[in-house]
C-alpha cells in the first residue's frame, strides 16, 4: 500500500477513535440522574465536549498527512484558532452556540419548564447548542434559535417553583347572595374573589395551586365542573 494511503488510513482510524471517545464521554455524562437545572448544564456541556473532541481528533488526524500537515498544525498551534472563533462568533450560527452556553449557565429556562415564548406556551423539551425545542399544548414543536432566547423576554411559569396556578371564573346574578356563593366555593379552591361587578352580574374567580406538567389545564377544567356542581346544588 502506498505511504500516502497508509497515512490516510491512519487518519481515518484516528477520527474514528476520536468519535468513539466523544460518544463514550457523552454516554458517561448522560447516565447521571440530576435536577432540572443541572441536567440543562450537562446537556450543553455534553454537546460542547463532543464537538471539541471530534474537532481535535480531526485536526490531529490531518497532521498525519504531509500534504495538509502545515495547515492543520497552523490551526492547532497558532493563534489561528482564536482568530477563527472570534471571526465566526459574529455569525449567526456560532452566535447561537454562544447563546446556548449562556442559557446553560444563567438558565432563564430549563428542561421541563413551562414557558411562553413569542406568545406561544409550551414545555421546554430540548436545549441544543444552536436551537431550543419547545413542545406546545397541541404537541407541535416551536424551534427557537438560542440567540433569540438569550435576547428576548421569556415567561417561565416553573423556574422558581413547580407549582402553577389553575383558575376558573363564573358569572352569577347580583341577587344571588354573593357572600354565600363565595363561601360555598371556598372549599374548591385556595383563593376565591369577586373580581368584577358589571350590570346585574358579578364575576367570581376561583384559584388553586397545582404541581406537574399540564396540571393547570386539567385542574382548571375540574374547577369549572366543581363550580357548576356547587351552583346547581344551591339552585335546588
Amino acid at each position: 500500500m502506498p505511504l500516502f494511503w497508509q497515512r490516510v488510513a491512519i487518519a481515518v482510524v484516528m477520527i474514528f477513535v476520536a468519535s468513539f471517545v466523544a460518544k463514550l464521554v457523552d454516554w458517561r455524562i448522560a447516565r447521571r440522574n440530576l435536577a432540572p437545572e443541572a441536567v440543562t448544564r450537562y446537556r450543553v456541556l455534553r454537546r460542547s465536549l463532543f464537538a471539541a473532541i471530534v474537532f481535535l481528533g480531526v485536526m490531529s488526524a490531518l497532521l498525519v498527512i504531509p500534504q495538509v500537515r502545515a495547515l492543520a498544525g497552523g490551526v492547532l498551534a497558532s493563534s489561528a484558532v482564536v482568530g477563527l472563533v472570534i471571526g465566526f462568533a459574529s455569525q449567526r450560527t456560532i452566535g447561537n452556540v454562544v447563546a446556548g452556553i449562556l442559557i446553560a449557565i444563567s438558565q432563564p429556562l430549563r428542561l421541563g419548564d413551562e414557558v411562553e415564548v413569542e406568545g406561544t406556551k409550551g414545555v421546554v423539551e430540548e436545549i441544543g447548542l444552536t436551537y431550543t425545542w419547545i413542545r406546545t399544548r397541541d404537541n407541535d414543536r416551536l424551534v427557537v434559535p438560542n440567540e433569540r432566547l438569550a435576547s428576548e423576554t421569556i415567561r417561565n411559569s416553573t423556574i422558581r417553583s413547580s407549582r402553577t396556578l389553575a383558575e376558573a371564573s363564573v358569572q352569577v346574578p347580583l341577587d344571588a347572595k354573593l357572600r354565600q356563593v363565595v363561601q360555598a366555593l371556598e372549599s374548591e379552591g385556595e383563593e376565591v374573589y369577586v373580581t368584577d361587578l358589571s350590570g346585574d352580574m358579578a364575576t367570581i374567580v376561583v384559584r388553586k395551586w397545582v404541581s406537574g406538567e399540564g396540571a393547570a389545564e386539567r385542574a382548571s377544567s375540574e374547577l369549572r365542573l366543581k363550580i357548576a356542581e356547587r351552583l346547581q346544588e344551591r339552585a335546588t
